[in-house]
């Protein structure tokens, strides 16, 4: 049976993209630093018949990172598909106040964490010849917000490392792509702000892992 990581799994997004996997016929991996609401989702999707298991690790740890996708494969046999997602803390920071201090732990999360996460999963995608690479960013990966200088910074060499995978791996049957998400995801929002609930958006990553075609989705104005 296929299995799908996800890499920063919450009661938001990451459920959403479990549940339509799961109703794919996939195993789920969920990965984030909270044991507890890991074990909330792993219940729920239970309830749904989803075969899905916890593994804690914060995305800033490479290794420990390693680790958990490490034990995700011994428990599943493989990962088919990464959805790369952790939250880093929203951090409003003016690009003028950029520091080295700052910024690591934005880097530490959402770029070493990448980078950590795909040379875990790709040997094993390499070895089948297939496999899919989803990476989650926010709108200012590609046009910056000012107050969000750190996030930007961080979220735009991750963005950057999603296309040149998806440039270099398609020829050995790896689909990498980035989704750049520019709204607020929620089913519900204040008159006048864009929105959409998780549960639709995670209908895009499926799409884009079948279709496997285009190397950026972004969603939202």
């Amino acid at each position: 049976m296929p299995s799908i990581a996800i890499v920063g799994a919450g009661p938001g997004l990451g459920l959403s993209i479990a549940k339509v996997f799961g109703g794919h016929g996939f195993d789920v991996a969920l990965i984030s630093r909270t044991k507890d609401t890991l074990d909330a989702l792993v219940a729920d999707l239970a309830e749904e018949g989803i075969t899905a298991d916890a593994f804690p690790a914060d995305a800033g740890d490479p290794a420990r990172l390693t680790q958990a996708l490490e034990a995700a494969i011994a428990r599943f046999g493989g990962i088919d598909v990464l959805e790369f997602s952790p939250h880093a803390g929203l951090s409003m920071t003016a690009p003028k106040e950029v520091t080295v201090e700052a910024l690591r732990p934005q880097i530490d999360s959402l770029l070493y964490g990448a980078v950590a996460a795909v040379q875990a999963v790709l040997p094993g995608m390499l070895a089948t010849g297939s496999g899919t690479l989803l990476f989650t960013t926010g709108g200012g990966a590609i046009d910056p917000y000012p107050m969000l200088a750190t996030i930007n910074i961080a979220q735009a060499g991750q963005r950057n490392y999603a296309l040149n995978l998806h440039n270099t791996l398609a020829d050995e049957g790896i689909y990498a792509a980035n989704v750049a998400i520019n709204l607020m995801i929620a089913a519900d929002a204040p008159q006048g702000v864009s929105h959409r609930a998780p549960d639709e958006i995670a209908l895009d990553y499926w799409n884009l892992h079948t279709s496997r075609t285009r190397a950026e989705h972004i969603i939202g104005a």
